[in-house]
């Protein structure tokens, strides 16, 4: 059986594309980074490895990501992209979950995990971003950056991966509603597995690891690979997670 793919409405208008391979649960369930999307090396890679092995996969595109419908500028913020991953938890697979997120894919993990503690088996985490943009993104705006912000409600990152992209507000201001770092033991009990470069540019590696500490439950495994980048997409970096997901 191979990949099929289809479209989950939302109650606005809007769509998340999917694809899905069918196979034995857990369901592995992919959440990606921010601006990128589920046709990424990481994502394939997990496809091509459920589809050989007989394995349940669901990967997708947030709102305004990838294939899926949706103005990333207006709409875009951390409620809208966890409200998109419980829909597909929700309404797209049955039965136990492991989530494996990639960067903000990571904190919407997290998120999605204490929003729905009864489905989640376990999660593979990947250079976790949680609160990325209060404690990594607004740090490093320019003060010509926020003057932006303040004046027209968005500003212009430069990026080294392409155009530069749309910062809001209105994505910053949301960000802080939903932060878990700093304020406790994150209530996440199942085993997870964080996969971490040491040479990171975007998420520092002390970053990640205070989410490892944090983390209620005591099956954490934090994994840094010295000479990493934040994508980790390297075939050893693969072989390092596709084995992360074998063994959950």
């Amino acid at each position: 059986m191979g990949e099929t793919s289809g479209n989950l409405p939302r109650a606005d208008g809007e769509t998340i594309v999917w694809r899905r391979v069918g196979g034995r649960g857990p369901t592995v369930v992919w959440l990606g980074g921010f601006r990128s999307d589920m046709a990424g090396t990481k994502a394939q890679a997990l496809a091509d490895w459920a589809l050989a092995e007989g394995r349940s996969y669901l990967r997708f595109d947030y709102l305004g990501h990838g294939e899926s419908s949706g103005d990333f500028r207006a709409k875009g913020t951390i409620s809208r992209w966890r409200e998109d991953a419980l829909a597909v938890l929700d309404e797209l697979v049955e039965g136990p979950v492991v989530l494996v997120g990639s960067s903000m894919g990571g904190w919407i993990a997290c998120l999605a995990a204490m929003a729905r503690p009864d489905r989640i088996a376990a999660m593979v985490l990947i250079a976790p971003a949680p609160d990325f943009t209060e404690k990594l993104m607004a740090p490093d705006i320019p003060p010509e950056g926020h003057a932006e912000l303040v004046r027209d409600g968005v500003w212009f990152r430069p990026s080294e991966y392409g155009d530069p992209y749309p910062i809001t507000r209105t994505l910053l201001e949301d960000g802080a509603r939903w932060s878990i770092l700093g304020s406790g033991p994150i209530p996440i009990t199942v085993p997870v597995r964080i996969l971490q470069g040491g040479e990171d540019p975007d998420v520092p590696w002390r970053h990640a690891l205070e989410l490892a500490e944090t983390l209620k439950g005591a099956d954490v495994t934090f994994t840094l690979i010295k000479d990493g980048d934040h994508r980790l997409s390297r075939p050893q970096d693969i072989a390092r997670l596709i084995a992360a997901v074998a063994e959950l």
